[in-house]
């Protein structure tokens, strides 16, 4: 192979996307009216020169309006010019006033503005979700609402590389009927996903270290700091394996070299460093990354997506630690974050911490530090969006609660064990006080070979019934386990690999895209708010089921066990049966009463008419047959029971 081709992967597919792109300068003026909760842009440019912009200058504004007086931080976006951008949280009179830490700037201080946000129409409401305002936790902390109160569900999908080339903004019209294929765009993918029902999608913001070189996807530099352990290109064989070099100096893990995370222009979110080869300079952000990323934020904006942003992977850790201050530098590059994206709806996610080894990650404790660090010195998202964290098994366990994590309030299961160990984490999180929305980030992933997705040891070929069925148990599984913000699915395509590269042990995007669980997740949401809000009030109430799991069930599987969450009313119920489960009895039910119980096929969406029973003098209610007449369960099933009016 020519090594030189290694550098630039796709490069002449990557100069004509570059070449039938329209150069469009993302844009917001300032508005003497604008709507609330839309977005407004303030451009300040500094008349001094200075060494480095992005370290040396911090810039913001005063911002008062109704019920509201906080300082929102602006961001370096290239040359002179600085941004802060900003939302009206209400209708009604609002005033700004720039400054900044350069007070003999006055490029950047003491500008001054004004405007008047009006309200938008319930037409308008309609046309676009996030006009509701920004998500947040319910009064009662257990589920998530748009400022307006309104229910907000997530229904999200796993696009960890979408941020990157891969999945390239075309500014180009998707067609109702698109199917997804080869030469895919962000707004294919978009739409595509929107008319399923779904309203997020998960994203890691940058990749720094990360690119096809002559280096392995995994590997130490001369010091011993492993500089990445990023996910393969296949087809890129450098040769090298697990070991180290002849000279005693470099550290390999494997032979593919890495993926070119690169943005649609080829320019990557940091410069690299002059005295550590293959390692990022924090100390340098390239804004032309961040200003591809603003096409996709914005058009999520725009087409009703409240999109889970998250920092960086964890394995850019070991190397950032090791030649940088971590705690000043990557409280920085949050900040940036939050300033460059914080007047839009999404959920920030301060590190994707999918897996702590040793060797590839920071300590938990060392990421929590840094959070926190930059939490007290910027403080929380002036516009109150969530800040959790992609984690293995569950943010509680590995971070803490409340006052030992004070930059995290909405906490999280995932990555491992993909099977019912997820449930019972999932039920701690629920009784936690104060309580914290929850959610299952990384399920079981449909179409993926791998050790730690593989419920009770087994792989079923991609995209069959037993597949689906695991990512669809997943979905119900961990709702109704205390989930009740939602549920984000995932695919073996999480590395997103594209047009012009093969699959090798992961699929291409397009075909991931297809397989049934995505389609079946849109059944989900209409289960979970068929009876509108009152979801978001139910408690697991598990211990009522009689029996919960099926004799011979394993806690490693993802067969025979039922769930069920009630109401403190005791009016109203949402009930999963998993394949393999045990009709089982309810108890705890108010005694003597009426209730409707309805099936609800998960595969497909449909409900089965309602059945009337009546709880016993002791509150005991038997559950009528499967719809299968099986027993156990030949399939899984979903149920609700309602009192009867």
């Amino acid at each position: 192979m020519n090594i030189k081709h290694l550098f630039y992967p796709s490069f002449c597919l990557l100069i004509l996307w570059i070449i039938n792109f329209e150069a469009i300068a993302f844009q917001v003026s300032p508005s003497a009216d604008p709507h609330v909760w839309e977005m407004q842009e303030i451009t300040l440019k500094a008349e001094n020169i200075y060494d480095n912009y992005y370290t040396d200058v911090n810039v913001w504004v005063d911002l008062k309006g109704p019920a509201f007086s906080k300082r929102v931080y602006g961001f370096w976006d290239g040359d002179d010019v600085f941004k802060v951008r900003l939302v009206a949280t209400k209708p009604g009179q609002w005033e700004w006033v720039s400054g900044s830490n350069q007070k003999d700037d006055s490029g950047l201080n003491q500008k001054r503005g004004q405007f008047t946000a009006v309200a938008w129409t319930e037409k308008e409401k309609l046309e676009n979700p996030n006009r509701h305002g920004f998500v947040r936790a319910t009064p009662n902390g257990h589920a998530l609402q748009y400022a307006d109160g309104s229910p907000y569900f997530m229904i999200g999908d796993t696009w960890l590389a979408g941020t990157t080339w891969r999945l390239p903004f075309r500014h180009a019209p998707t067609s109702d009927v698109y199917i997804p294929g080869p030469g895919i765009g962000f707004e294919d993918a978009i739409h595509y996903r929107k008319n399923q029902g779904y309203n997020s999608v998960s994203m890691i913001a940058a990749f720094p270290n990360w690119d096809t070189d002559i280096n392995p996807s995994t590997y130490a530099d001369e010091n011993g700091v492993f500089v990445r352990n990023a996910w393969e290109k296949f087809g890129y064989d450098v040769g090298k394996g697990k070991g180290t070099d002849a000279s005693g100096g470099l550290s390999y893990w494997g032979t593919f070299t890495a993926k070119n995370m690169r943005d649609e222009y080829g320019n990557l979110p940091f410069s690299m460093s002059e005295k550590h080869q293959g390692v990022s300079d924090f100390n340098y952000i390239n804004p032309a990354y961040f200003q591809s990323l603003d096409k996709k934020m914005q058009y999520m904006s725009e087409q009703g997506f409240v999109p889970l942003l998250e920092t960086v992977r964890r394995d850019v850790g070991p190397s950032w630690n090791a030649y940088y201050d971590f705690n000043e530098t990557f409280a920085r590059y949050v900040q940036y974050l939050i300033s460059r994206y914080g007047a839009q709806n999404f959920i920030f996610s301060g590190i994707h911490l999918d897996w702590i080894p040793k060797e590839f990650s920071l300590t938990a404790e060392q990421f929590n530090e840094a959070l926190t660090y930059h939490l007290n010195k910027y403080g929380p998202p002036p516009f109150g969006q969530l800040h959790t964290s992609l984690i293995d098994h569950s943010t509680y366990t590995t971070f803490g609660h409340d006052e030992e994590v004070p930059w995290l309030d909405m906490h999280s299961v995932g990555n491992k064990p993909r099977d019912h160990g997820f449930y019972g984490a999932m039920d701690t999180l629920f009784s936690l006080q104060p309580p914290y929305p929850a959610i299952n980030f990384e399920p079981y992933y449909t179409g993926w070979n791998h050790e730690i997705n593989k419920p009770g040891g087994e792989t079923p070929p991609a995209n069959s019934d037993r597949d689906n069925y695991f990512a669809r148990a997943q979905m119900y599984g961990s709702v109704l386990s205390g989930g009740l913000a939602g549920h984000v699915h995932g695919t073996a395509a999480y590395d997103m690999t594209t047009t012009g590269e093969p699959a090798g042990a992961r699929p291409h995007l397009w075909d991931a895209l297809q397989y049934e669980s995505g389609k079946q997740m849109q059944h989900l949401k209409d289960f979970v708010l068929s009876e509108g809000a009152r979801y978001q009030q139910l408690q697991p109430y598990h211990q009522y089921l009689h029996p919960q799991k099926a004799k011979n069930s394993a806690v490693r599987g993802l067969d025979g066990w039922s769930f069920m969450m009630m109401n403190p009313e005791r009016n109203f119920a949402l009930l999963y049966f998993e394949n393999k489960s045990e009709l089982p009895r309810v108890s705890g039910l108010k005694k003597s009463t009426s209730y409707a119980f309805q099936w609800f096929n998960p595969r497909n969406g449909e409900w089965k008419e309602p059945e009337t029973i009546r709880s016993d003098p002791k509150g005991n209610l038997s559950i009528p047959k499967f719809p299968d007449n099986s027993n156990p369960a030949s399939t899984d099933w979903a149920a609700k029971i309602l009192e009867n009016r």
